[in-house]
């Protein structure tokens, strides 16, 4: 299957290159308080969904900018057209590609690739983890003296959930936690061992689909259970390293003991 995606992420990459650093004021607008999408994000969208469209088509679709066409094989592509689409208008290199496969109540394989990083992860159940088609160790031994986490904050959970967050990471948990407003770049470093995990407070299913069934493979696990959580819920959840995951899961238990 990846003789058709890495292929197709590359050309998607190289796409949105070609908007890079060179978007006018007209080609950005905004969907809500520092959420973008710009002419690039869309381009981007359409190519690939054409592209999965003519390889696979009884599969459906989920992106982020044109939401769900059905299929029906039971299978959808969740595709992030450019994650990090901020950090991407302010110039910043990290954003990604992002195309992940959900199968049977879980996210099976994806590739990301961030051109303006050279970097490619790809991997899934029955596909090694590869970055830049070199295998990645499995994750090593979770270490609290010097425990990092990447964290996404999403405007949909309020803001004094995010803070509160931050606060137990800083204080409770004394963990280490940084944010590059990229899901996908924050969970590329959980890959290569520059963090223990990565807590996300509001993000979606297209933020993290392609990377999640590679974490898995290379040994994390996470608090979210995908087979009850609809593709279009905003996301609550840590995944990583064993130890990390049990150091941060009171983060995720209060909020299904409170939802608010």
């Amino acid at each position: 299957m990846f003789n058709i995606l890495t292929p197709l992420a590359l050309e998607a990459g190289e796409l949105a290159l070609s908007h890079f650093g060179s978007l006018g004021n007209s080609a950005v607008s905004a969907k809500g308080p520092l959420d973008l999408v710009t002419i690039a994000d869309r381009e981007v969208e359409a190519l690939i969904t054409a592209r999965l469209r003519a390889a696979f088509p009884e599969d459906g679709i989920l992106g982020e900018e044109e939401g769900l066409t059905p299929g029906t094989s039971g299978r959808i592509w969740v595709v992030d057209p450019i994650d990090g689409t901020f950090n991407f208008v302010r110039g910043g290199r990290q954003w990604a590609v992002s195309i992940g496969l959900w199968q049977d109540g879980e996210p099976v394989l994806g590739i990301i690739h961030a051109p303006a990083l050279n970097l490619t992860l790809t991997g899934g159940t029955g596909d090694a983890p590869l970055l830049n088609r070199t295998p990645l160790p499995p994750l090593t031994r979770y270490s609290p003296d010097r425990a990092a986490v990447g964290v996404g904050l999403g405007r949909a959970i309020p803001a004094p959930k995010r803070i509160e967050m931050l606060r137990y990471l800083s204080e409770d948990a004394g963990i280490m936690f940084r944010c590059c407003n990229a899901s996908t770049i924050s969970l590329i470093e959980v890959a290569l061992g520059e963090v223990d995990g990565h807590v996300g407070y509001g993000e979606s299913a297209w933020d993290v689909m392609a990377a999640w069934p590679i974490l898995t493979a290379l040994g994390a696990i996470s608090t979210l259970d995908w087979a009850s959580t609809p593709l279009t819920e905003k996301l609550r959840y840590v995944i990583g390293k064993p130890g990390l995951v049990d150091a941060c899961r009171p983060l995720i238990t209060k909020h299904q003991a409170s939802p608010t």
